[in-house]
């Protein structure tokens, strides 16, 4: 079952219409460095804000076992690298992670794989890059960053940020491959991004607890949408429910 693939199909659509968008294979030579802890980029050493002084930004990470789409990891940046970019502007950060299928098989106990899908997220809270202090909110799907103006200097970019973020979720167990997108155009549909965001928080909660077993009256679920969207969601659901019996 291919968990995320409306949330893919959108990211596939949406890189099928920027042909001028920039792709970088992975170089571990040509990482950006990293500090050991958080980073706090004052203001007054801030050259602009991704993200900030109201305008769009969106972020999330999705999964796939199966998409031939996501199987090599790049980084990819559509709209302005960072040292193109001169005053706040709007911002997205995504993440597509190609896994073992072993890790997300409905037959793995759900909070294992509830766990591992939380582990992949939570990834971005533990990249210290120098000079790139982000801010992220859970609650509205929002990332935020501060770009210093020392880093600017230094050579900063997002193929090389790209590359930092890589290593970390190549090195998890059962990552067969990463892709990062950066996103600074304007014209990209933002709010769709956002969307995209809630529903991989949604497929992500319905699937860990289908595993758990639930009650199959659709009547009453509020996680009726999320399985009429999902192909194979309403069949793990009741199939997990005949176990139980």
């Amino acid at each position: 079952m291919e968990l995320y693939k409306s949330v893919l199909d959108d990211i596939a659509s949406m890189l099928e219409s920027r042909p001028q968008r920039k792709e970088y294979l992975p170089d571990t030579s040509r990482c950006w460095r990293e500090t050991e802890r958080f980073e706090l980029v004052m203001r007054r050493d801030c050259a602009y804000e991704l993200g900030g002084s109201g305008n769009d930004s969106a972020n999330y990470t999705a999964v796939t076992s199966s998409d031939a789409r996501f199987a090599e990891s790049r980084i990819i940046v559509i709209g302005k690298d960072l040292p193109e970019i001169t005053q706040d502007t709007p911002y997205a950060r995504l993440v597509i992670l190609h896994v073992d299928p072993v890790t997300i098989n409905s037959d793995q106990d759900s909070e294992k794989v509830f766990r591992f899908l939380q582990k992949l997220d939570f990834i971005k809270y533990h990249v210290f890059a120098k000079g790139f202090m982000i801010r992220v909110s859970s609650e509205n799907f929002r990332e935020q960053a501060r770009v210093s103006k020392a880093a600017l200097q230094e050579g900063i970019t997002f193929e090389k940020l790209g590359n930092a973020l890589l290593s970390h979720y190549t090195d998890v167990a059962g990552v067969k491959a990463a892709t990062v997108v950066f996103i600074t155009d304007p014209s990209i549909d933002y709010e769709q991004l956002i969307n995209d965001a809630k529903k991989v928080r949604e497929i992500t909660h319905a699937f860990s607890k289908i595993l758990e077993g639930m009650p199959t009256d659709c009547g009453l679920c509020k996680l009726k949408p999320v399985c009429d969207e999902v192909e194979g969601m309403r069949q793990l659901h009741f199939q997990k429910e005949e176990n139980r019996q």
